[in-house]
């Protein structure tokens, strides 16, 4: 089965187009290496995706048929994501909701020099390519 049709098969991509054009732009790994979107995967395969700053994984059990409900994903691809990058979301996603309240307008000149500097600290670990 080609990649992006199981990507899009057990969810992680709304589209097959979108799927495919992630995959051209270097966020889609097979066993640790880059890919095409036309590449074949085999039961036992280990995909890596990153969506934002967190590398989530997957290891291919079977090949679906067609796109599957979201209770069923389980019986074709096992989540494997580490421990830290599930942490690491936790942490994005409580950072996100927790600073400004809604519709308080754009940040300040010193909140916006503390948020870049929490994103370059963090910048050099997130958005690192896994190595071949």
């Amino acid at each position: 089965m080609r990649i992006d049709k199981f990507l899009w098969c057990i969810r992680v991509y709304k589209t097959r187009t979108l799927a495919a054009e992630q995959v051209k732009l270097g966020k889609v790994w097979v066993n640790e290496e880059l890919i095409k979107p036309s590449r074949e995967i085999k039961p036992g395969d280990v995909i890596k995706v990153r969506k934002g700053p967190i590398h989530f994984s997957w290891k291919m059990l079977t090949a679906p048929t067609s796109r599957v409900g979201a209770k069923l994903v389980s019986t074709y691809a096992a989540d494997v994501t580490s421990p830290e990058e599930l942490a690491r979301l936790e942490v994005f996603r409580l950072q996100m909701s927790a600073d400004r309240p809604r519709g308080s307008g754009r940040p300040t000149k010193r909140e916006r020099r503390d948020l870049d500097e929490f994103f370059d600290l963090e910048n050099d670990e997130w958005f690192e390519t896994p190595s071949a």
